[in-house]
């Protein structure tokens, strides 16, 4: 069977079918973010616990996408997209009903994860349904489309939170249940055809990556609360890195993996994993922490908020076009690196305008480090999953995603845990400029980075009412944030430049006799 299955005519068709079905986890890798000052304090969450609910969800993803990669390749790509949106709609109607009062924390920590889950069982078998879609010439323009306006739904996360949140943040939630109901349409008319092979499933595998992947997590993102003193951080970190290693070698003894880590073996796979690994410490990251910079020090509303993150998505999505192009013609590595470079420049001339707290001094900053990303996010990923073979699309996605979206739970952790750090110390060395004893500056810039301001929910009510110097002390713990990106991006586009091939990728998913006699679903 071709791998173009599902045929000319209905390649646009199953693509918009396809989109429809990611632009939910798209959306939800933002909005909970713009939403989460309101969320708070109507349902009385703790800083801890609202950085939990964001999270959470980038957590659970992270864990269980090696296992949808894997469903999606033994079960079929379209019985997992379906069962993935049913998921992830029922856990956002349930995240929407968040009852007030003890439970509300728990409550909606937990459904987010399951959101978390939906999205992993949901996002390999789609993305392995667009690339069986179309043949490999033709990929790199059908993934920037895809990744173009899926990634620009990241973009309507803010903008969509903001106008909600005004109603009720609940709403942020009950979006996903239309989208949802769009995509199964789609599905169901489009009938999409790719092709599967029965596999048994690797439970030991998964226990092991999903408890490495949830202690380390774990123990960067209580940190700043519990202090790096209490041994349970220490213990919690190197437990999940054991774990992790131990997963690694499992899986390479294993016949059927939940992970197949020999395609790490493929040196240009690997690189592009570093690459995505890397990008992903900047790019979700960026949402959180950019939202969280303009209400507190720039003062804006939460719609304010939304529509200044839209500067960088009018870069990402001209660029994600350009690189998909660049793709097809000349291979990754160029926009790979060029892209890289470009989002370091912006990176760090935004982060070197931040404590001038004037947006308009910012912008051009702002979109010139989303069409860095917009140029190379793509090309990365479609490079990364093209060298799998047709049978194991969903299994690559699964691990290049896995990687992606560790990265990103582990970015927020850790930065978060910087932001508190240099915000708390900003404050301290203020107070004590303004003759306010040592000790009690300590104490009284603990209290303030714990409760609001934090980097783990902030008041997004707008500045108003923070003095000038508290929100310049924010501004500059923002920056120190930005900075580190825009070396985490300088440190991709020295992988992407010393580690891929130059060229075209050439096509190495013919098919095999045992692909053939694959069953089609």
């Amino acid at each position: 069977m071709s791998t173009n299955a599902a045929g000319t005519g209905r390649k646009g068709l199953v693509l918009a079918a396809m989109i429809f079905a990611v632009a939910m986890t798209f959306i939800d890798q933002t909005i909970v973010s713009i939403a989460a000052p309101k969320i708070q304090t109507e349902l009385h969450l703790s800083g801890t616990g609202v950085q939990w609910a964001i999270n959470s969800y980038l957590l659970a993803m992270a864990a269980f996408f090696a296992f949808g990669g894997r469903l999606s390749d033994t079960f079929g790509h379209r019985r997992m997209v379906v069962i993935g949106v049913i998921v992830f709609a029922g856990a956002s109607a349930l995240c929407g009903l968040t009852p007030t009062g003890s439970l509300a924390q728990t409550w909606i920590i937990f459904f987010r994860a399951v959101q978390g889950l939906g999205g992993a069982l949901m996002y390999p078998a789609a993305l392995a349904i667009v690339v069986n879609t179309y043949e490999l010439r033709e990929r790199g323009r059908a993934l920037a489309l895809f990744f173009g306006i899926a990634g620009g739904l990241t973009a309507v996360g803010p903008i969509l939170g903001g106008y909600l949140t005004e109603w009720t943040w609940r709403g942020i939630f009950w979006v996903n249940i239309p989208v949802a109901l769009v995509a199964l349409l789609l599905i169901a008319v489009s009938k999409p055809v790719t092709r599967f092979q029965a596999a048994p499933i690797d439970y030991r595998g998964l226990v092991l990556i999903v408890c490495g992947v949830a202690l380390s997590v774990f123990g960067f993102q209580q940190s700043s609360v519990w202090g790096w003193h209490n041994p349970a951080i220490g213990l919690s970190i190197a437990a999940g890195a054991v774990l992790l290693v131990l997963f690694y070698r499992y899986e390479r003894r294993q016949d059927s993996p939940l992970m197949n880590v020999a395609i790490f073996s493929d040196r240009a796979f690997l690189m592009q994993c570093v690459v995505l690994g890397l990008a992903m410490t900047v790019f979700l990251p960026m949402f959180f922490f950019a939202s969280e910079y303009a209400a507190l020090s720039l003062g804006q509303t939460t719609q304010q908020a939304g529509l200044t993150l839209l500067y960088f998505f009018l870069g990402f999505m001209v660029t994600a076009q350009i690189g998909g192009r660049m793709l097809d013609r000349v291979g990754a590595k160029r926009p790979v690196v060029v892209g890289s470079v470009i989002a370091t420049v912006g990176y760090y001339l935004w982060a070197s305008k931040m404590t001038s707290l004037d947006l308009n001094k910012e912008t051009w900053y702002i979109v010139m480090a989303g069409a860095g990303m917009g140029l190379m996010v793509g090309p990365a990923n479609t490079d990364a999953v093209n060298r799998a073979s047709s049978l194991s699309y969903g299994e690559a996605t699964g691990i290049t995603m896995t990687v992606r979206n560790y990265a990103s739970s582990l970015s927020v952790a850790i930065l978060g845990t910087v932001l508190v750090s240099v915000f708390q110390s900003q404050i301290a060395s203020t107070l004590v400029s303004q003759g306010v004893p040592a000790a009690t500056a300590s104490k009284l810039a603990a209290t303030a980075t714990h409760n609001g301001g934090s980097g783990q929910g902030g008041t997004g009510t707008g500045s108003g009412t923070i003095p000038q110097w508290v929100r310049l002390d924010f501004a500059h713990g923002a920056q120190t944030v930005f900075y580190i990106m825009a070396g985490m991006m300088a440190l991709a586009a020295v992988v992407a430049l010393f580690g891929l091939p130059g060229g075209v990728q050439a096509d190495s998913t013919a098919s095999t006799p045992a692909e053939e006699a694959a069953t089609a679903a």
